[in-house]
C-alpha cells in the first residue's frame, strides 16, 4: 500500500485548505452563536465543488476517490464541525446513495441540482423507536395506485428545514424501502428545531409525513432493499465521521500549542512544563494514530474491499479521540478554555457529539464484536 498522496490529492487538499481557512474558519464563533446553518456560507462552498464532491466527472462533478473526499471533511472538521457535518450528510448519505442505487431518470432529475446548489440533501432514518435500532423503523409506506403514501415521523434529520430533497425509510409491504423526497411534497411539514449543547450550526428537525404521496419513480432501490441501502451510506459516513474528527482533533491541537507558548505562568510559558508538553505529546500520537485509520478504511473502499467493520473501528476511534483530544487541550487552556472568547471552548461541546452522531459508540462496539463473534459461528444480539 503507498499511502503518498498524488499530484491530483496534494492539489485538493491545498485547494480545500485555502477555502476552509479563509472562508469558514473565521465564521465558526458566529455560526455556533447564530444557532443557524451558513447558508451564504454553503452556497460559496458550491463554486468549490464541496457539494458535488462525489459526482464523477462526466457528470461534471469533482469526481474525488473516497481518501481525497476523506482530506475535504478533515479540512472542514478543522475549519467547522458544524459546516463539515452540513456536507458530509449532504455528500455521504444523499449524493452518494443516489450514485449507487439510482434509476437514470432519478440521476437525470436530481444530480445536478444536488452538485450545483439548487437542493441540499437530507437523511431521514431516525424515529422516536428507531435510533440505533434501524431495524425497528414503524413509518408506513403504502401502495396507492402507480405510487406510495407515507404517514410517519422522522427526529433528528441533519438539513432537515433546508433540505430540498430527503432520502426517506420507510416500510413498505415488501420491507423497508427507501424513498426520494422533495421538500415542497404536500403533506410534508418540517416541525421542531433541536437545541444541542454543541454542532449548533447544523440543524436537526423533526419531520412529519401525512398522506405525503410519492411516486414509484422516486423509489430508490427495489421495494424491501431500504435497509440495505441505509447501511451501505452510514459505512461512507461513519468513515467520514473519523475525518471529521480527525480535522476536530488537530484543531483543538493546533489552539493549545498557540496557548501554550503565548501564556506566562511562573515566568516562563506554560509550554515549558512536561504536563503540558505530555498532553501535547499524547495529543498528536492519538491524531496520527487516527490518521492511519482513516487512510487505510478509504484505502480499502477505493479497492472495491468491504470496509463495514473498519468503518466502525475507525468512527469508534476517532470520536473517542477527538473528545479526548479536545477535553486535554482545554485543560492546557486552564479557565481561559471555559470561556466562549477561545475556539476550544467550542470544539470541546462540538467534539462530543461525535460519539453519538450516525451511531454512538455503544452500537459501533457492538457491530465490531458481531462480525467478530459471526466470525466464529455465533450469532449476539445487542
Amino acid at each position: 500500500m503507498d499511502f503518498r498522496l498524488s499530484e491530483d490529492q496534494l492539489m485538493f487538499k491545498k485547494m480545500f485548505a485555502d477555502f476552509c481557512t479563509k472562508e469558514i474558519r473565521p465564521r465558526g464563533e458566529h455560526i455556533d452563536q447564530a444557532e443557524e446553518p451558513p447558508v451564504e456560507l454553503l452556497q460559496k462552498a458550491v463554486d468549490q465543488g464541496f457539494w458535488a464532491a462525489l459526482v464523477p466527472e462526466e457528470l461534471e462533478g469533482c469526481g474525488l476517490d473516497t481518501y481525497t473526499y476523506m482530506l475535504m471533511l478533515e479540512e472542514l472538521g478543522r475549519a467547522d464541525l458544524s459546516t463539515a457535518l452540513i456536507l458530509s450528510v449532504h455528500n455521504s448519505l444523499v449524493v452518494k446513495p443516489l450514485l449507487e442505487h439510482g434509476t437514470e431518470e432519478q440521476r437525470e432529475k436530481y444530480l445536478e441540482a444536488l452538485a450545483f446548489g439548487e437542493m441540499l440533501g437530507a437523511f431521514a432514518l431516525t424515529e422516536a423507536g428507531a435510533g440505533s435500532d434501524a431495524a425497528a423503523l414503524s413509518m408506513e409506506a403504502q401502495r396507492n395506485g402507480e405510487g406510495y403514501v407515507l404517514n410517519g415521523t422522522k427526529i433528528w434529520v441533519t438539513n432537515g428545514a433546508q433540505a430540498g430533497l430527503i432520502l426517506v425509510f420507510a416500510r413498505a409491504p415488501e420491507g423497508i424501502t427507501a424513498f426520494l423526497v422533495e421538500a415542497e411534497t404536500p403533506g410534508l411539514t418540517v416541525g421542531y428545531r433541536e437545541k444541542t449543547l454543541g454542532l449548533r450550526g447544523a440543524a436537526c428537525n423533526t419531520l412529519y409525513f401525512e398522506q405525503v404521496a410519492v411516486p414509484v419513480g422516486n423509489r430508490l432501490g427495489e421495494e424491501g432493499q431500504g435497509l440495505k441501502i441505509a447501511l451501505q451510506a452510514l459505512d461512507l459516513s461513519r468513515l467520514g465521521m473519523a475525518a471529521l474528527a480527525l480535522g476536530a482533533a488537530e484543531r483543538s491541537l493546533e489552539e493549545a500549542v498557540k496557548f501554550s507558548m503565548e501564556h506566562i505562568q511562573f515566568s516562563v510559558p506554560i509550554a515549558q512544563k512536561q504536563i503540558i508538553q505530555n498532553y501535547i505529546a499524547d495529543a498528536k500520537a492519538q491524531i496520527e494514530a487516527l490518521r492511519c485509520l482513516v487512510t487505510h478504511t478509504a484505502w480499502l473502499a477505493d479497492t472495491g474491499q468491504e470496509f463495514s467493520q473498519e468503518a466502525s473501528i475507525t468512527k469508534l476511534f476517532g470520536a473517542r479521540a477527538a473528545t479526548q483530544v479536545a477535553d486535554r487541550m482545554l485543560q492546557v487552556h486552564g479557565g481561559y478554555g471555559y470561556m466562549k472568547e477561545y475556539a476550544i471552548e467550542r470544539y470541546y461541546r462540538d467534539c462530543r457529539a461525535l460519539e453519538i452522531a450516525e451511531g454512538t459508540n455503544q452500537i459501533q462496539q457492538f457491530l465490531i464484536a458481531k462480525d467478530i463473534y459471526q466470525a466464529e459461528g455465533l450469532d449476539i444480539r445487542p
